[in-house]
C-alpha cells in the first residue's frame, strides 16, 4: 500500500488507525516477523482481547493480514503479520486526497459506523 493508492477518506482510514499508540506498537512488533496472538499479546503485555480488538482495525485498513495454522498438537494459530505500506505525506498528497473525499455528512456516517 502506497498513499498515491489511496482514496481520501481511506488515507483518512489510515491515519486515524495509526492514531493509536497501541496500534504503532503491535505494528512495531510484528514488522519482526509474523506472530500469534497469545504471543503477541504476551509480549506487549495486554490482554487478548485488546489486541484482537487493535488486529482488527489494523487489518480492516490493509495494515496487517492474517492466517490460520495448525500446530502441532493440532491447535488452530491465527499469525499476524505486517503487509508492505508505505505513506508519504506532503502538501500534494493532501491536496490529491482532499479531492477524493466523501461529502462531508457522508463520511460522518460511514465515521459513526466504524465506531
Amino acid at each position: 500500500m502506497e498513499t498515491s493508492d489511496l482514496t481520501g477518506d481511506d488515507l483518512v482510514r489510515v491515519l486515524a488507525t495509526l492514531a493509536s499508540p497501541h496500534r504503532m506498537r503491535v505494528l512495531t512488533a510484528l514488522s519482526a516477523g509474523p506472530t500469534y496472538v497469545s504471543q503477541l499479546a504476551r509480549d506487549l503485555g495486554i490482554s487478548r482481547a485488546l489486541l484482537q480488538v487493535h488486529l482488527k482495525r489494523l487489518e480492516a485498513v490493509g495494515l496487517v493480514s492474517a492466517r490460520i495454522e495448525v500446530s502441532e498438537d493440532g491447535k488452530a494459530m491465527k499469525f499476524y503479520e505486517v503487509r508492505p505500506f508505505a505513506l508519504h505525506l506532503t502538501p500534494q498528497t493532501l491536496t490529491t486526497a482532499v479531492e477524493t473525499l466523501a461529502e462531508t455528512s457522508e463520511r460522518g456516517v460511514a465515521a459513526k459506523k466504524e465506531l
